[in-house]
């Protein structure tokens, strides 16, 4: 069993606790924020305990790991302390916001034999479960193109000077918030991104990075995509895979934290088209479970430090191409 200590109670922290209550591999045995004062409610609600800083929950003996719910400017800082006090670490996603500084957390985890999970559960869903199952297994044929979109409007509430709105953190509308999962789900079916070309726009949200984004990608296998996110609209998800003797296709009910159900719909050379229907599952809760299993029984965790790297440097990429309205090697 890990004992964590969740760090960061915002929306998304909550929820990641209220995802792991009953667990077998992991158990929450402290809280904290900036201003921890301010959750008193949910530590009691949640019966646990809330310590007054992060260096207070490191030098806690009954803390094997940190779970990074924080800015994502605040990751790399936080990570090297971690590693300083010998904890296990989980960090949201993105990683950071800079290449290099991924693989200076990269490098020093390695050193210290630190598993380094990463909060991209929308691999942990069935339904790109099975696609990945599908593309890497050749039955597609050559890979084509990928396109996805993923957009909702959660961050309609959010206030106009919170963070996850900033130019600093959130460089690029719901890049960092939506469209890093697609990127991820992108290099993990068809490898390393060449180039890109991004914009992002502002229509409705009073957020100074902007409320959509969109990016054109060239893989280096050749094959090409498109991903699109909205933080102001109706939720919308969809994941689609084209390939020389196949189609494949995702669509969500509901936003995946609210469970609701996922299609699967295959089309293949005969035109027929075949869907399939998934129960929810909490993705969030397998994610840090997987990462836990491979701490304790030294299971296999899905993602390379290839990928953990190669998604934030897209990220990095796609910044850069807002700002100059152009295409950005990767």
């Amino acid at each position: 069993m890990i004992r964590a200590a969740m760090i960061g109670l915002g929306w998304w922290g909550k929820h990641m606790v209220s995802s792991l209550e009953g667990s077998s591999n992991i158990k929450v045995t402290k809280l904290t924020a900036r201003t921890p004062e301010k959750h008193k409610d949910f530590s009691d609600q949640k019966k646990i305990p809330l310590v007054s800083n992060y260096e207070e929950a490191l030098n806690d003996p009954d803390v094997d790991a940190v779970i990074l719910c924080t800015p994502h400017s605040q990751h790399e800082e936080q990570v090297l302390k971690a590693i300083d006090y010998k904890k296990q670490i989980f960090c949201e996603k993105p990683l950071s916001l800079t290449k290099d500084s991924v693989i200076r957390m990269i490098d020093a985890l390695d050193k210290a034999d630190i598993v380094m999970g990463v909060g991209h559960e929308r691999r942990f869903e069935p339904t790109m479960e099975e696609i990945s199952n599908i593309v890497l297994s050749g039955k597609m044929g050559e890979k084509m193109h990928v396109e996805a979109n993923f957009s909702h409007s959660i961050f309609a509430s959010v206030e106009s000077d919170n963070w996850r709105g900033s130019h600093e953190e959130a460089p690029a509308a719901g890049m960092t918030g939506m469209g890093v999962h697609l990127t991820d789900l992108f290099i993990s079916m068809f490898g390393p991104i060449e180039c890109l070309s991004a914009q992002s726009a502002q229509r409705v949200l009073d957020l100074p990075t902007g409320d959509i984004v969109n990016v054109e990608l060239k893989f280096k296998n050749g094959a090409t995509g498109f991903l699109g996110a909205i933080s102001a609209t109706p939720y919308y998800g969809r994941f689609t895979v084209f390939g020389s003797k196949m189609w494949v296709e995702a669509r969500d009910d509901s936003h995946p934290q609210h469970g609701g159900k996922t299609h699967l719909i295959t089309c293949g050379m005969d035109g027929k088209q075949h869907s399939q229907t998934f129960d929810p599952k909490d993705p969030v809760r397998a994610n840090l479970e997987e990462w836990a299993q491979a701490i304790i029984n030294d299971k296999p965790y899905r993602f390379t430090n290839e990928q953990r790297i190669e998604n934030v440097a897209v990220l990095e990429a796609i910044a850069k191409s807002v700002k100059s309205r152009s295409w950005v090697d990767v």
